[in-house]
């Protein structure tokens, strides 16, 4: 597994790809984060480091926002415009992309996955509805996504619980008492590190039959 850096142009100003190359790839799964956080996100940094072994290269998008220091993502256009800016950089190795992401980047993989030809959606931590307010929810952005897709969800995630997502064309597993940031407190019965083997074992279970397409 080999690391490189690339900084990418967007109309929303310079974004950055950190890439974790597995040796023989068949497949990139692109991730990006969410608003309130970085690439550093604990299930992002699982899946860079279980990935790549297993053939998959993991692409870790930071948007342009994100590069430039900011607290505050901007609206969602900002960010989907970003997102399609980056992506024919991650086509030039050659292999199928799943779009991916944590939290506020799931819903922009989601939103523009079709459009960009992506071969699946991976979605971190989807952010249902906000907090305390299940009325004004965004299944529409994850049954929109029309590509085949995972929803990794905690069980104690406030901005939706597993049992709250609607029946839908996509799969959904659930990491037993984790929250937004796949936290496990310590009266769980499942650790840190079982919670986030959990979440690369279910992605890399299910990447497995769409690399080998």
């Amino acid at each position: 597994m080999t690391t490189a850096v690339e900084s990418v142009d967007t109309p929303a100003g310079e974004a950055r790809i950190t890439w974790r190359n597995a040796a023989r790839p068949g497949l990139v799964l692109a991730v990006s984060h969410g608003a309130g956080g970085g690439i550093e996100a604990r299930d992002l940094r699982a899946l860079a480091d279980a990935l790549p072994r297993l053939g998959v290269t993991v692409a870790l998008v930071e948007q342009p926002w994100r590069v430039a220091g900011k607290k505050v993502a901007p609206a969602p256009k900002t960010l989907d415009s970003g997102w399609r800016a980056v992506w024919p950089a991650l086509l030039k190795p050659g292999l199928p992309v799943i779009a991916g992401g944590r939290s506020a980047g799931a819903r922009v993989a989601c939103r523009t996955a079709a459009e960009l030809g992506a071969r699946g959606v991976l979605a971190l931590s989807f952010p249902l509805h906000p907090p305390g307010k299940p009325e004004k929810s965004r299944q529409d952005e994850l049954l929109g996504a029309d590509v085949p897709t995972l929803v990794v969800q905690g069980g104690n995630d406030p901005f939706g619980k597993p049992a709250e997502f609607p029946a839908g064309a996509f799969e959904l597993v659930e990491v037993p008492s984790a929250d937004h940031g796949f936290a496990v407190p310590k009266r769980a019965g499942i650790s840190q590190q079982e919670a986030l083997r959990a979440i690369t074992d279910a992605v890399a279970g299910w990447v497995g039959p769409i690399r080998e397409c």
